[in-house]
């Protein structure tokens, strides 16, 4: 079962910026959960895989879910 983080977006980012140390993957993080960008256009614009998005999005949510 997938584990939401219920956060205001102040908290969101005060938490990515907190705990993701690589800037790319704080942005792709906050344009993921904050605004809601599909894993297909967050590949294209960072020149990635969409499974590498994916990966990036799914290792940093569990590194925030680790810090609430």
């Amino acid at each position: 079962m997938k584990r939401r983080l219920d956060l205001s977006r102040t908290d969101t980012e005060r938490l990515i910026n907190e705990w993701i140390l690589n800037a790319r993957d704080r942005d792709i993080l906050r344009r993921r959960l904050i605004d809601g960008v599909p894993f297909e256009e967050l590949a294209e614009e960072f020149n990635l895989s969409t499974q590498r998005v994916k990966a990036i999005v799914y290792q940093s949510h569990r590194t925030l879910s680790l810090h609430i």
